[in-house]
């Protein structure tokens, strides 16, 4: 249907030559209960980086890289992990028999390992557990349409017969560890016949004796996405109600994430009813990968869910992953990304600067510490000190940027707070000194831009105070138009003594406001432990102006900032960024 304000064109992709899923399987139709369901406890996560992932890589792990990764995963919290397909690989076959060797399995750890329907593969794949208290034996078969048409050459009975046979293979082999469970994939399930995907996998529980302290899992994958996330919510939900021994039964799903929405199918799947999700840690797998069990986490994290895993270092996770993978991780990928606890818009930027504030008074206020305040700070989902990311590493300014973001950095980098009207006159500047650089700029060089700017840049060569019950009496050697000028005031301070000063030599300084702050060990201060930073806020000659001044002694900066205001290099953009001057 067209409107007179889509005046989109029909593209030249052959869009006819795809059929909708509805129009490739039976989707089941009955009253769905998930839509009105919540999530309120974590599933079981499953990571299959060693096996489904690992199969994915341009360089698949080599048996350092494994145990690094099975190393990671232990330590976070996962309990079911999928180790290999033994039958498959000596590489694979070798890693799981060093871990019973090496003893490198936890109690509290389940493994899993992947075999075909196999009679041959399934016994390696014993092979490669002897010894192992616990043990998950996961079998697949493509069950679909397509697959048995044009890959198995099989029609339904037979091909449930020769799952059935292999079922038995795999039955036989654990019959003596109790320890010892089964898992079974119709793999491309949500491309498969609902009926008879419940005919296979009731056929299973029955075989294997499904219990509920002896389970078996029927892990339903959408080995390749093919419809909305709410379609797979449907398949998942009739499988729940549907399935026999369902209090035996764990019920699985393995999204994949060809449409990109593998994280919307797993949550849904979770609400209609799955109990188990296998994935990968930040989504590596086939093709556009499986579904990232780091996003599926924290996501529930950010709904007030124990996610029951540990990411409060996500960047040594991220590390780990990217080394055993070989595969960076996206500088947005949610949570574990570069960028993505950060802002460069101003509008973000205010609004974020002024939750940080709301969030640290309200927690004064309660007596609480501010990590365990409720969040409601804008644009950030959760705190990122939650996952160990730095809070310097919020804003970040390039010329999208505003005022607020360049006040919240020098005042969380340097503890330099800005006067409003200073920050709106030094915002323009950086505006064009990104602007004309296209890039973004940091916190050490807004501090020396803010300096080039404002600073103070010689022309008091000495002074000394005398102080008295009156007040302060200032003697100065200026060095003005080339000039020396030695010159004296009294005054209540020495601040208001140089303004005086100046005043008499021409040049009219009536300072509005003066702060200052300390800089203790930054690497832009002079060689001492502890400088004093002050800014200036005057009228020169009737026209606003700032000054800014760093120097060990807190005098010497308050009155350096006084002079810078009414230098002429407070006037112009043009002079060379610099570090502070020596012996400023």
């Amino acid at each position: 249907m067209s409107t007179i304000w889509n005046t989109q064109k029909p593209s030249p992709m052959p869009s006819e030559r795809y059929r909708a899923a509805w129009d490739r399987v039976d989707i089941p139709a009955f009253d769905r209960t998930w839509p009105a369901n919540r999530t309120t406890e974590a599933p079981l996560w499953v990571p299959v980086d060693l096996r489904d992932g690992n199969q994915a890589l341009a360089e698949p792990m080599d048996p350092a890289r494994k145990r690094r990764m099975f190393e990671l995963m232990v330590a976070i919290g996962y309990k079911e992990i999928e180790v290999g397909y033994p039958s498959a690989s000596t590489t694979d076959f070798d890693f799981v028999r060093d871990l019973v060797h090496l003893d490198l399995v936890p109690d509290d750890v389940t493994i899993v390992v992947f075999t075909a329907a196999r009679t041959d593969l399934i016994e390696r794949t014993y092979q490669s557990i002897a010894g192992l208290p616990n043990a998950v034996v996961h079998m697949y078969t493509a069950t679909a349409p397509t697959w048995r048409d044009v890959v198995l050459g099989k029609e339904r009975d037979e091909l449930h017969g020769m799952i059935f046979r292999a079922a038995e293979d795999v039955a036989r082999g654990g019959d003596a560890h109790d320890g010892w469970r089964f898992e079974f994939s119709p793999e491309v399930f949500n491309l498969t016949e609902p009926d008879y995907v419940l005919q296979i996998c009731n056929s299973l529980s029955e075989l294997w004796d499904a219990s509920p302290d002896r389970p078996v899992i029927h892990n339903l994958p959408a080995t390749v996405e093919i419809a909305t996330p709410n379609i797979y919510a449907d398949q998942i939900e009739y499988m729940h109600h549907n399935l026999a021994r369902r209090d035996s039964v764990i019920l699985s799903v393995h999204p994949h994430n060809d449409r990109g929405t593998g994280v919307a199918c797993a949550e849904l799947a979770v609400l209609a009813g799955a109990q188990r999700v296998e994935g990968c840690l930040f989504g590596n797998g086939e093709r556009t990968g499986n579904v990232d069990l780091v996003t599926l986490g924290l996501n529930l994290h950010a709904q007030g869910v124990d996610p029951r895993i540990d990411f409060t270092d996500i960047d040594e996770i991220r590390r780990t992953v990217e080394y055993c993978n070989k595969i960076p991780v996206h500088e947005r990928h949610p949570y574990g990304g570069d960028l993505v606890y950060t802002a460069f818009s101003g509008t973000h930027q205010d609004a974020i600067k002024k939750g940080f504030a709301h969030h640290y008074e309200r927690a004064e206020i309660l007596g609480i510490d501010p990590s365990q305040a409720l969040w409601e700070v804008p644009y950030l989902p959760i705190d990122p000190a939650d996952v160990g990311r730095d809070y310097q590493a919020v804003i970040r300014v390039n010329s999208q940027s505003g005022k607020g973001g360049i006040a919240y950095l020098l005042a969380s980098e340097y503890g330099v707070e800005l006067p409003r009207r200073l920050q709106i006159d030094f915002a323009a500047r950086v505006q064009r000194e990104t602007d004309g650089s296209g890039l973004e700029i940091t916190a050490d060089q807004l501090w020396n831009l803010l300096l080039r700017e404002y600073g103070y840049n010689g022309g008091m060569r000495r002074y000394s105070v005398e102080h008295s019950s009156d007040g302060d009496r200032l003697f100065v050697v200026l060095d003005r138009d080339g000039k020396e000028i030695t010159a004296e005031a009294s005054a209540s301070g020495p601040v208001e003594a140089l303004a005086r000063i100046l005043t008499e030599n021409g040049t009219g300084v009536e300072v509005l406001s003066l702060t200052q702050h300390s800089l203790p060990g930054h690497s832009d201060s002079p060689a001492s432990a502890t400088s004093a930073v002050t800014i200036t806020e005057a009228l020169v000659n009737g026209v606003q102006h700032w000054g800014v001044a760093v120097h060990q002694s807190v005098t010497a900066s308050a009155l350096h900032a006084v002079y810078a205001t009414a230098s002429a290099h407070v006037m112009t953009v043009t002079r060379t960024c610099g570090r502070i001057p020596e012996g400023s």
